[in-house]
């Protein structure tokens, strides 16, 4: 098989991000951590105290993910802007997402921001710089 060109490497990233994004917002977290490559990486570099700052391989994200949706009910991606980088695996996605957090009843409102680094056979590395304290806010999960 012939390398992937750069514009192909580009275009697959982008299809493995859109496909992301459609199932957070169908609920489907078992389908979302599947795009990872088998032995691919999830960082937190904001992680709060007591919470994994990384996930190694595709099974440790499924396990991570397995009660999102009893935490968050996602209903909306409200915003999104894509930074393509010099490297056309690598796409900078700045998102925002509305939903409720399930326990509290309360609205969710978030931005993040993924450094997504996706190779054939799947996620190799997602970089999610998000806000944990204002998660742990909305969670109730502060004093």
């Amino acid at each position: 098989m012939s390398p992937l060109t750069a514009q192909t490497r580009r275009e697959h990233a982008n299809a493995v991000i859109d496909r992301a994004l459609d199932l957070l917002l169908a609920h489907d977290m078992t389908g979302f951590a599947q795009l990872w490559a088998p032995d691919g990486t999830m960082e937190f570099p904001f992680a709060a105290a007591g919470q994994p700052a990384r996930l190694d391989g595709r099974s440790a994200v499924a396990d991570y993910l397995s009660g999102y949706t009893e935490m968050l009910d996602v209903r909306a991606i409200t915003s999104e802007v894509r930074h393509q980088t010099g490297d056309p695996s690598t796409v900078i996605l700045e998102f925002e997402v509305d939903g409720v957090a399930v326990a509290a009843q309360k609205p969710y409102r978030m931005r993040y921001v993924a450094v997504v680094t996706v190779g054939e056979d799947g996620i190799e590395n997602y970089r999610d710089y998000w806000s944990p304290q204002a998660a742990a806010e909305v969670l109730g999960e502060t004093e």
